[in-house]
């Protein structure tokens, strides 16, 4: 299987367990990997032939900028189908990163990173 990479989408969005997230927002920063066939592409040069990332790409920023709900595992599931829905893409990994969780005395981030195919 072929892939296109995708990494460091950012975006400003909503999607948290407690309500100032839902109200005050953070940003989230989210990889792709994107399992596509580019054997055709890369013999073509033609655009049909592969799976047009900007498409990908805008899917991501949409979910973000207005999903609201609690968990950061739905959100990602959610970006996940709406690009297995893409033509050509038949495989894609996601990991989708909350920049600065509210958590007291955490400095970190967290991730959550899923894998899925088509049926």
């Amino acid at each position: 299987m072929d892939f296109i990479e995708v990494s460091g989408i950012r975006c400003y969005g909503y999607t948290g367990y407690l309500p100032e997230e839902q109200v005050l927002g953070q940003w989230f920063e989210v990889d792709l990997i994107l399992g596509v066939d580019l054997k055709d592409a890369g013999i073509s040069d033609n655009l049909d032939d592969t799976s047009d990332y900007r498409q990908a790409i805008a899917i991501v920023k949409n979910h973000i900028k207005t999903t609201k709900v609690a968990l950061i595992e739905k959100l990602t599931e959610m970006i996940a189908q709406e690009i297995l829905s893409l033509p050509n893409v038949n495989h894609v990994r996601i990991r989708l990163t909350k920049l600065a969780p509210p958590i007291p005395d955490f400095p970190g981030n967290i991730t959550i990173d899923i894998t899925r195919k088509k049926d």
